[in-house]
Order: structure tokens, then sequence, then C-alpha cells
């Protein structure tokens, strides 16, 4: 048994996220997740939310609530909406915890003590207007590399370059939109990443097997311009981490938090502490400290390309700078972006569909498989309600609902609710067992090597095999002749509903628990031997036939949320 340590980005905490914040982290690695325990490996899946640094801030501002009031509300409402989408975190914390905190403040000691930080006076951008230093997100303007006229203080989402507040081209207060920003000395601490370079650098190439998304942003950042460039881990904020030597004051840094990318990293390893605090587990260290039993643990991260140069280099900087026997990530998932409808998703304009909507719509289950069966992979995707509808009612609730629903029917009215007995396998069952055990074959080699979109394809086709022989084996028809015959055919035809159901789990957890419990067949395996699995439920085996698995979606319904949705969220 493999033990498979898997992490998500961690979502900000201010506000909902865009089914493009979903694809592009928490759907694929929770799908992932699902996988390695169907087959029987033990897995640590963790979250959190990011609750510090400007956003945080921004947000509760706009509210109208105290920060800490608002990141608990909402870290409750993503809480929420992420067990509506069936996200299989084994526990989902805080950036806020108390125990990120001590290891976030445990990190910098220990770091300084290596010196690999170092004090920086600096100037940084003050606004009069405001009456406060703006510190990255405080502050957006025009991108120098790209010319992007909403990047903001620390980072461009166009270009994914990594800026300082001082980069921008007209820059403006976020608070205000003042634009007489000035220079105002101030001290802060920075991770000397640049020193680690060479260290980073030989780590990233020893990772062979990781995407060419993955390596290629995280060899720009290393390479691009000066090389790699020193970071600075602390604000002039009000919310966040105080900075401190791990538990001693730290002299000068008075009332300043640790840089919210420095944090929320770190709390990977602080969410594994909060599972074992929350009762849901007896022993972090063994998923985290290498001299505690983390040496054969696989650790997956999965994540948007925008956080690749965080997660490459700077928290393996914070990780192998300590010098401590911490678990380094083995392989970092990427993807690319998602966009809607010919253009970007926008939370300001409401433009897209949002979490907490999509559920309000339809279940989970028809945007878990369209989102991952469009993973942006290997480039970026788009999002359109016409390919959503074609998705949902062809594969859906042509392919695989009605496969269960004429199979199970039929049979009930021909022989009742039990698995019928009699006949004898033909050369086309055999042919369609060989078949699905080369298909299954392959889905397997696909989940492992986590190619999401390559991998639906292929379970869809065996879907798609299981129609074809029922349509060429026609058990009505063959019933009038040969009822004993038809007996096996439908027999057969249960068994694929079984085992669809036990291999579509990770994808389409609902609809896969919904037939697993109309054929009688809940907590089933994952099948080991195709022609056991095909023969699973037997002779006499009783089940029931299942309410409808999918609907489809109407013109009429598409075309009214390709309008609600297109514009200004209420």
């Amino acid at each position: 048994m493999a033990r498979h340590l898997i992490t998500s980005a961690i979502p900000y905490i201010n506000g909902i996220k865009h089914l493009g914040n979903l694809v592009g982290s928490q759907l694929p690695a929770d799908l992932f997740a699902r996988y390695q325990r169907a087959r029987g490996h033990e897995v640590l899946f963790l979250c959190a939310t990011d609750e510090h640094g400007t956003p945080a801030e921004l947000a509760a501002a706009k509210a109208g609530q105290p920060v800490a009031e608002y990141c608990a509300e909402m870290h409750e409402v993503q809480a929420r909406i992420a067990e509506g989408f069936r996200l299989s975190f084994d526990h989902f914390g805080r950036s806020s915890s108390k125990q990120n905190e001590k290891l976030t403040q445990h990190f910098a000691g220990v770091l300084a003590d290596k010196g690999l930080i170092r004090e920086v006076s600096e100037t940084q951008m003050y606004s009069p207007t405001d009456g406060r230093y703006l510190p990255d997100r405080y502050i957006e303007g025009t991108c120098p590399n790209c010319g992007f006229e909403d990047a903001r203080g620390d980072q461009c989402d166009n270009c994914t370059k990594q800026l300082d507040p001082v980069d921008l081209i007209d820059p403006r207060s976020v608070i205000s939109g003042a634009t007489d920003l000035e220079m105002r000395e101030t001290k802060h601490l920075y991770l000397r990443q640049s020193a680690m370079k060479d260290e980073l650098e030989a780590w990233i190439d020893s990772k062979t097997d990781w995407p060419v998304l993955t390596t290629s942003i995280a060899k720009k950042w290393l390479n691009d311009g000066d090389g790699l460039q020193d970071r600075g881990i602390t604000r002039d904020l009000d919310w966040g981490i105080p900075v401190k030597r791990g538990d001693e004051d730290w002299p000068g840094m008075e009332g300043k938090v640790f840089y919210v990318w420095f944090d929320a990293p770190i709390e990977y390893i602080a969410s594994a502490q909060e599972w074992v605090d929350a009762g849901k587990g007896d022993d972090w260290q063994r998923w985290w400290r290498t001299d505690k039993g983390a040496e054969d643990v696989t650790y997956t991260q999965f994540m948007g390309k925008d956080n690749v140069p965080f997660h490459t280099l700077s928290f393996p900087a914070t990780i192998l700078g300590s010098g401590e026997p911490w678990k380094l990530v083995d392989y970092i998932k990427s993807f690319n972006y998602l966009n809607y409808e010919g253009g970007q998703f926008s939370t300001s304009r409401g433009r897209g569909v949002f979490m907490d909507q999509a559920l309000e719509i339809l279940p989970a289950d028809y945007w878990r498989w369209w989102l991952l069966s469009h993973a942006p992979e290997s480039s970026d995707a788009e999002f359109t309600w016409e390919n959503f509808q074609s998705s949902v009612n062809k594969d859906l609730a042509d392919v695989l609902g009605n496969f269960a629903s004429r199979v199970t029917k039929f049979c009930r009215s021909k022989f009742g609710e039990v698995v019928p007995e009699g006949g004898t396998w033909s050369k086309a069952e055999k042919d369609l067992t060989l078949y699905l055990l080369l298909k299954l074959k392959k889905y397997e080699e696909q989940m492992e090597a986590m190619e999401v979109r390559k991998a639906a394809s292929t379970l869809r086709a065996m879907w798609v095999a299981g129609n074809e022989y029922l349509q060429d084996a026609a058990p009505w028809a063959t019933f009038k002749e040969d009822p004993e015959q038809a007996a096996m055919q439908i027999r057969l035809g249960l068994n694929l509903v079984r085992l669809y159901a036990v291999l579509s789990g990770p994808f389409i957890p609902d609809a896969a628990a919904q037939l697993l419990e109309a054929m009688r067949a809940e907590g089933a395996d994952w099948p080991d031997d195709i022609d056991a699995a095909l023969e699973a439920l037997p002779a006499g085996h009783a089940f029931a036939v299942p309410d409808v698995t999918f609907r489809k979606i109407t013109d009429a319904e598409r075309e009214d949320w390709q309008a609600r949705f297109s514009g200004k969220r209420d």
C-alpha cells in the first residue's frame, strides 16, 4: 500500500471562487485523491483557506466587517461549497490558525539562524490620502513587462511576472484610487532566495517527470533577467502573523506581519497539525517529517500556473533552507487557465459561473465531469454553454445514464429486480471483456500520470463500449427466441453498471454511489480482474432500478444561463 500526501493550492478567503479556480487546483486534486483511495492506498488530502494579506483586508473592508470575523465567515462558506462539490479533503484548514502562526515563526527563526534572512531598509509606496503604506496588492497599475493595465503590486496576473509596487507604471491606491503616492523609508525582512539558486536549480533539474508547464515557469523565474531575486517576507499590515524569530520578538519588526506568500504554503504542514488537533488523525509527522516516517510518502501538489513560482522556488527555499527534515514535493501538477465564453472569468464583474451559483443550477457531478474532461492541461481551455450542454447530454445522459436505465428497466420487465441466470458467453462478450481490459489498463496509467483529460476520454470509451454491446446484442430481440441468452446479456449489462460505477467514482462520485446503491453493491472494490468484475453480481442478486442518473439540459435552460452569467453579479 502506497502513501500519498496531496495538497491543492489554497484559495484566497476573499469571496466565492469561479469554476476556473476550481478546475485549476482543488477538483483535479480531489480526482487524484479519490482514485488513490479507490486503489487501496493511504491518502492525506489537505487544503485550507488563505486568509492573510491585502485580499483579506480589502474584502473585509468592502463587506464592512472586522477582518477576523470576515475570514471566519468566509471559511465556513468555502468549506460548505467544497463539500457541495464533493471535494474529499481530509482536513480543510485555515492559514490564520495558531498552528500556522507558530510554524511560520519557527521557519523564520531557523532561516535567520542559517543566514538566509536579511533586514533591508527600503523605500515603499505611501499614500498620504489613505494615511498608510501600500504593500503589494494595495497598489495596481500597468505591468512594465506586458502592458496589462490591472497588474497588482506583487505579480501580473496576465504574464505571471513577479513585481514590486515600484515597478508598476501609473500606480494607484486600491483603497482610494489616489495617485499622489510617495516613497517613504521602512524596514523589512527578505528571504535570500538568490543564495539558494544553485540548490533550487539542481532540485528542479532532478524532477524530469514534471509537466513542461511547471518546469518552464520555474526555470524562467530562475534565469529571467538578473536571475532569482531575494523576496520580501514581511509587510506593513495589521492582519497577519506577527513577525517573530521563533518564540522571540524581532527587534525593529514591531507592528509588522509576515507576507502572505511566506506563511500560506507553510499552512500545508500546519493543516496536518490541525487535522490531528481536530481529532481526525493521530500523527502528522509521519506525513511531513522524513525522520518520522515521511520518507516513503509521495507528495503531489495541484495548482494553477500563476502559483507555480511560489511552489517551485519560494516554498522549497523555505524548506531546503531550514536544513530540517521536511518532506519536499515530489510532483507538481499545474494547469493553464479556463476562460469563459471568449474572455476571462471576472469576479468583479460577475462574468462567468461561480461555485455557489453552479450548485444552485445543477448537481456537482454535471460540473465535475465537464471541468475534468476539459481540464486546461496543455493549453488554456474555454467554457461555453453550448459545449457544456453537449457534453452533459451526450456523455452523461445519453451514454452512461441511458445505459444504466435501459439495462435495469428491461431486466425488471422481463426477469424482475434480480440478476437473471442462464446463457453462456459468446465471442461478443469475450471481445468486450478484452477491450475493457485494455482500456482499464490505459485508464489506470493515465490516472497515475494525472493525465486528466485523457483519463476522462478513456472512461467514456468504456461507457460507449457497453452501449454498443447492448445495441448489437439487442436482448429485447434475443428474448423472443432465446430467453436464457438474453438473460446472460442482461446479467453482463448489470455487471457493467456496477463496473462503471466503481471506475467513475473519482470523476462523478454521487452518480457512482447512486448506481452502486441500486446494484446493492455499496463498497465495491476496484477491479483487479475484469472477468471477475463482470461476474461480481451473481444470478439471484437483487437490484433496484435507479432514478434518472443524469437529465438532459434543454436549449431554453442553456440560453437562460448564458444570459444570466454574462454580466454584473447581484
